[in-house]
């Protein structure tokens, strides 16, 4: 009797299983030496069919075994822990209970089992019970006691979390992404485009990895089809990502004959017919001796993040990110600290087009057991707030992959094996709850050129908070003048163009509400520096009736400002306007006292006041008329005309 039940629980620790308070009777009556000698047979026939992990015959073993002996407990135990291992966790804790119902003392050997299939259901309460009583057994040795106590840890996480982050009227409702995409072949790593209209995924074919698109048009995916150009290759090449604005692909290439360690970071650039050029070793700067992979581009395509084994970090693989330099280069790789990286490994980083929340996932921070996907806030250059868990059921007691999250910042895509799968790893779509969601990030896109020849400009595009004057990007224009930049929602904007020997373009971008435009399109015409070219400055600001300069005016100004020192001969003069309303001479005081107030700020940042002229125009030069909100509103300016360079 003991040989038979020590090979019973040999065929369940082979089957990896020993990774509510229902409980049933105490008594024992099942004697194993009492089994159906067939059945026996056959399932000593399931236990070969199991080690090399042929479930499907294995299940079908334990079926007919179960015909011949209906009360042979070892086959429910046995298949509950198939069931686990396949991640079916209802039928796995179906069995089980079955198996507990049937004679409880017998099986009580498994509870550890049934505690992280219970899990795998959600059911952390049951899971907590279970173990719990499981640690109550009298002998168990210090591995049982580890494991068991670790599990315990992890239902009570899920069990805080749950507490801390109800979910309220949340459904997680992973949707298949559909026979364009997914085949019977691996589909993962999604990335997409900031208007959503473009998926590029990595798709195994037998040992063979290689890239593949599809495109959204008029509200269905394409057929996805291999990438044309030079990357697909025989060797292996994966965990890609494409630029926001569609023209970077930054991707995973595996022993190389180039490359500088075992994996490395490669780039291809679209070309104008479509495809993709041949891709270039992001160099010995970002990639070493060990291992990079999973980049992600930030939406200024000033940084990149990634994973990498590098010395240097806190565990066995760290997220790292390198700088674009101004020269184009990338800079030396930084890793993101102790906040964001563990002990563990870290890897599959995302950085969102909001350009402040990275997802990644880890098995160093504490979570429901395996690896699960978290989100980090930039706080400032240097700085990430501690990751939060996206919680169950994202996160599962499985393994989690990679996930990407639309500009709108609900939207997600990953990886899965869901019974919905036409074959092992598929990419779904669900929604993700609001306090773990990105901002909803809109876009302005364009052409820069000059206003007299129409020639495309290469620029500089800047994005800036207008009450805190933070940077959230800096961009070039390619060589044609194209930019594309991200809006997160939610603030105020002031928007900069400039270009040596140009005037610089100013907007202003107001997304305090929200708006159901996903994208504005602004073609910029620069005005080369020489005498009558002229600007509205539209991010200067005062309040009502007052010529006192706002603190939010404090960007546009130190961009007068190096203007001005770039151009040390130009003498510019301030225009004050203003709309309407009021009296005139009332008007034509405050607008030159405005113009006034911009140009003691320029004297006081050392332009001489030689090269300064300060003039109001009170209403007498609209714009707009000033019938509308709107119109007045234009009317409402602050001028720069050139009188000499």
């Amino acid at each position: 009797m003991k040989k038979y039940r020590w090979f019973c629980l040999k065929f369940i620790l082979l089957l990896f299983i020993f990774q509510g308070h229902i409980f049933f009777s105490n008594a024992q009556w099942y004697n194993p030496d009492n089994v159906n000698k067939k059945a026996r047979d056959i399932y000593e026939s399931a236990y070969e069919e199991a080690v090399q992990r042929r479930f499907t015959d294995c299940l079908l073993h334990l079926e007919e075994a179960l015909r011949l002996d209906p009360k042979f407990v070892e086959v429910y135990l046995s298949r509950a822990g198939i069931y686990a291992d396949m991640k079916n966790y209802p039928l796995s804790v179906r069995d089980f209970e079955t198996a507990f119902t049937m004679d409880s003392v017998f099986s009580d050997t498994y509870l550890l089992p049934y505690s992280i299939s219970l899990a795998g259901t959600g059911e952390f309460n049951k899971a907590l019970y279970t173990v719990n009583r499981f640690l109550q057994t009298p002998g168990l040795n210090d591995r049982s006691i580890k494991a068991a106590s670790y599990r315990k840890s992890v239902y009570e996480f899920a069990l805080k979390y749950a507490a801390d982050h109800p979910s309220g009227k949340y459904v997680f409702t992973p949707e298949n992404m559909g026979d364009s995409i997914n085949t019977t072949d691996l589909e993962y790593f999604p990335s997409l485009t900031i208007d959503g209209k473009k998926m590029i995924f990595t798709r195994r074919i037998n040992k063979d990895e290689d890239f593949f698109e599809s495109n959204l048009i008029n509200g269905a995916w394409s057929k996805a089809l291999p990438v044309t150009g030079k990357i697909n290759t025989n060797l292996n090449e994966g965990a890609q990502n494409i630029s926001q604005d569609g023209q970077w692909l930054i991707f995973t290439g595996c022993n190389y004959p180039e490359g500088e360690g075992s994996c490395d970071l490669y780039v291809a650039y679209k070309t104008k017919n479509g495809g993709w050029t041949e891709p270039e070793n992001l160099g010995p700067t970002v990639n070493t001796d060990f291992w990079e992979s999973s980049p992600s581009l930030s939406p200024d395509k000033k940084d990149l993040y990634f994973a990498s084994s590098q010395p240097g970090g806190f565990g066995g693989k760290d997220i790292w990110v390198t700088h674009r330099q101004p020269n184009g280069k990338w800079g030396r790789p930084q890793n993101l600290g102790s906040d964001v990286n563990t002990d563990g490994d870290e890897g599959c980083p995302f950085i969102h087009a909001d350009n402040r929340s990275l997802y990644f996932n880890s098995n160093g921070h504490m979570g429901y057991g395996m690896t699960d996907l978290y989100v980090s806030r930039k706080l400032n250059d240097s700085t990430w707030s501690k990751p939060d868990n996206l919680g169950y059921p994202i996160n599962t007691i499985d393994d989690e992959g990679s996930l990407i999250v639309a500009s709108d910042g609900s939207t997600s895509y990953y990886a899965s094996e869901g019974l919905a799968s036409r074959g092992g790893l598929d990419l779904y779509r669900f929604q993700l709850r609001d306090d773990i969601k990105a901002a909803k990030t809109l876009w302005v896109k364009g052409r820069v050129y000059d206003k007299k020849t129409k020639a495309g400009l290469p620029s500089t595009v800047e994005l800036t908070e207008v009450n805190n004057r933070f940077l959230i990007s800096r961009l070039q224009t390619d060589e044609d003048g194209n930019y594309l930049v991200t809006l997160p929602e939610g603030k105020e904007y002031a928007f900069n163009i400039t270009r040596k020997g140009y005037l610089f373009y100013s907007d202003n971008f107001s997304l305090i509400q929200n708006t159901t435009d996903s994208f504005f399109t602004v073609d910029i015409p620069l005005q080369p520096i020489e005498p009558g070219a002229a600007i509205v400055l539209k991010n200067i600001f005062f309040d009502v009736n007052k010529f006192d300069l706002k603190p939010a005016s404090l960007s546009e100004l130190d961009k007068l400002v190096a203007l001005l020192n770039d151009n040390p001969k130009l003498h510019i003069q301030i225009s004050g306007h203003t709309d309407n309303v009021g009296q005139q001479p009332v008007n034509l005081q405050l607008s030159n006292s405005r113009a006034k107030a911009v140009t003691q700020y320029l004297i006081s940042k050392g332009i001489q006041a030689g090269r300064l002229v300060a003039k109001g125009y009170g209403d007498t030069k609209p714009v707009a008329s000033n019938d509308t909100e709107s119109g007045k509103s234009l009317n409402r300016r602050t001028e720069l005309n050139v009188v000499s360079n």
